[in-house]
């Protein structure tokens, strides 16, 4: 039986209205050196969205699948959420937490691999939250990263089959025969020095690897998107766009991409993937189908409820190495993963 008495749920945020947008891009890029004219430019994605993040909307499924899990597995603890940009703001809720006497909490991530920003940064954030909320005595213990665990890599094999029979659907509904599409993975790209400092690149192959061979699919790669840093700065490469660009020269005229390395449909999926590599593909002539993230599926739900019941505290702690997922040392514009 687990030994916390409350489930925290710990996300990025993002903003809900047209007002929102610069207020929570200000917190996002608080203490980084970002031209105003980069902001804007980031904030013209949102606009295009009415202002409001699909983010929150789908914590709030997540939380209700896990609320109804917990019940049906008989595991007696209340289900809270905290961001790290926009409210609720995780300062605010350990205060809540406090004040309805939860001492030990164990907190989920939204992101299931390692990285600065997908996992230590995190860890940092509710040390500074627990000091702001005066809150030092909580017990918040991390839930490991689940990028290696059986039911998310099931969760995305899901997800894939769904892509892979709406695109045959597609091609099958027009003349001629069906073309062979291209299974594509995207992750967001993070700067090299911080990968090369952490596990992100190897258990992004690795997830993959199994997810492609779940489906049977032997012609994959992995890409990546929402670059955000200067570009004298080496980041993680390819970029989708650059990459449909290669692959339509090549000859390929269908591919799914699948955004393992995202939870949920943040904007960098609506945006940089919905849209912009969209509407690249329409110009190209490529059919695109977009493999859903794994946001509240059963399996990822129940997958929470194992490790609530059978994590003990040991593991928990001995899953992040001493010195893992370092900050960056070299300067620059947005360390953090643009997950609104």
């Amino acid at each position: 039986m687990n030994s916390f008495d409350a489930l925290l749920v710990v996300s990025f945020g993002g903003p809900e209205k047209h007002e929102d947008v610069l207020p929570f891009l200000e917190n996002v890029l608080r203490g980084k050196n970002v031209p105003r004219e980069r902001m804007l430019e980031v904030a013209e994605h949102y606009y295009h969205f009415d202002g409001r993040s699909p983010i929150n909307d789908q914590n709030k499924q997540l939380i209700a699948a896990l609320e109804g899990e917990c019940r049906n597995h008989g595991i007696a603890v209340p289900v809270y959420w905290g961001n790290r940009n926009w409210h609720p703001l995780l300062a605010d809720t350990l205060k809540h937490m406090q004040a309805e006497g939860v001492r030990r909490a164990a907190a989920l991530i939204t992101s299931a691999f390692g990285s600065y920003s997908g996992c230590r940064q995190y860890r940092e954030d509710i040390a500074r939250a627990q000091q702001a909320a005066g809150v030092q005595d909580m017990v918040i213990e991390k839930l490991p990263n689940f990028c290696d665990r059986p039911e998310f890599i099931e969760a995305m094999t899901d997800r894939v089959r769904a892509a892979m029979a709406e695109i045959r659907r597609a091609e099958h509904s027009e003349a001629g025969h069906s073309n062979a599409e291209q299974l594509i993975f995207t992750a967001h790209s993070i700067p090299v020095s911080m990968a090369d400092a952490s596990p992100y690149l190897r258990q992004l192959k690795e997830a993959s690897a199994r997810v492609a061979a779940a489906c049977g699919i032997s012609n994959w790669t992995l890409v990546f998107q929402s670059r955000s840093g200067p570009p004298t700065q080496p980041w993680l490469a390819p970029d989708i766009c650059d990459y449909l660009r290669e692959q339509h020269a090549a000859g390929v005229r269908s591919v799914i991409i699948c955004p393992i390395g995202f939870i949920s449909d943040h904007m960098e999926v609506l945006y940089d993937l919905d849209t912009e590599a969209r509407a690249l593909c329409d110009q190209l002539g490529m059919k695109m189908v977009r493999a859903g993230t794994a946001g509240a599926h059963p399996k990822l739900v129940s997958m929470v409820c194992d490790m609530l019941l059978h994590s003990p505290t040991t593991e928990i702690l001995a899953h992040c190495e001493p010195g893992c997922c370092p900050m960056p040392q070299r300067p620059q514009s947005k360390p953090e993963h643009r997950h609104g």
